[in-house]
């Protein structure tokens, strides 16, 4: 998570998402999330996260999840950036569970 600005009491928060790729059971979603100053009309983008999600039926099973058909150039990087994230996020699960054994050992 980015913190850019501070959000103060009496501003108007808006949170934007998009779901940027789906895979079989996560989604990875992007969050932005802005301030304005209700005084003055001034926007600031506040907040930005990276948040993934696994979709669960109602006894918490995995559940399968639809795909993301990215159509324009913008979605398109996303999708890509959404794999790339992902892609890092697996080989550092993997780096830190070798560590792990190797502490155990």
């Amino acid at each position: 998570m980015n913190f850019l600005n501070p959000i103060h009491i009496g501003q108007l928060v808006t949170v934007r998402s998009t779901v940027n790729r789906a895979w079989n059971t996560s989604m990875e979603v992007g969050v932005k999330v802005c301030v304005e100053d209700l005084m003055t009309g001034e926007v600031r983008h506040t907040t930005s996260a990276y948040l993934t999600f696994v979709a669960v039926d109602g006894k918490g099973a995995k559940v399968k999840v639809a795909p993301v058909l990215p159509e324009t150039d913008e979605e398109k990087r996303r999708y890509d950036q959404a794999g790339e994230r992902r892609k890092l996020r697996l080989e550092m699960k993997e780096k830190l569970a070798r560590l792990q054994q190797s502490g155990q050992s």
